[in-house]
């Protein structure tokens, strides 16, 4: 076990490696463990089981797409907010389909992924800044774009836009429009 250097940020990191390579519902402590050219029970020191993995795999996936996005929505407001924020969930998916996967991960409340998940509730908030949305009507924006932005991706790495015109490229910034169009133009309870 000390030969190999385990820990399980290291465990996390290289799962996370390994979600991008093989699928993320592909990672397991079994696959990892061949991974490292360890036994499975040398895993068990660091991570309690393959949820545990999981969870830890999200984290690393929320916290690097949140730094990326933090980074990207620095000056902007308004509907540049809006490209910015979506865009880097967009290449992030495309760059690390794995990892993006493991965003979705359903984490067990208190653990610190879900602190890494609120971050991006927190983004999409500050998006929302530029729209001047008071509550309720906030949370319904964070829910929305949250759903607009996750279920494009999704489709669009499916293939479900593949051989269809407008492209998915141009269908993107329209798709964009329409959502920051939406939320300026916010209907009233």
């Amino acid at each position: 076990m000390a030969r190999a250097g385990l820990t399980a940020d290291r465990l996390a990191q290289a799962g996370a490696e390994l979600a991008d390579e093989i699928g993320f519902d592909q990672v397991s402590p079994s696959a990892l463990a061949r991974h490292f050219g360890v036994q499975v029970a040398s895993l068990y020191s660091h991570v309690r089981n393959a949820h545990d993995l999981k969870t830890r795999i999200a984290q690393v996936a929320l916290d690097d797409m949140a730094d990326r996005a933090v980074a990207a929505l620095a000056g902007r407001a308004g509907r540049d907010a809006l490209v910015a924020l979506a865009t880097v969930y967009r290449d992030y998916a495309r760059e690390h389909p794995g990892r993006y996967a493991a965003v979705q991960y359903r984490v067990d409340p208190g653990s610190e992924a879900v602190d890494a998940g609120r971050r991006h509730s927190e983004l999409s908030r500050a998006v929302l800044r530029g729209y001047d949305l008071d509550e309720p009507a906030q949370t319904d924006a964070v829910r929305l774009i949250g759903s607009t932005v996750n279920g494009y991706i999704s489709l669009e790495s499916a293939g479900a836009f593949a051989h269809s015109s407008p492209t998915s490229d141009e269908s993107w910034p329209r798709i964009l429009d329409a959502l920051d169009s939406l939320l300026r133009n916010w209907p009233e309870r």
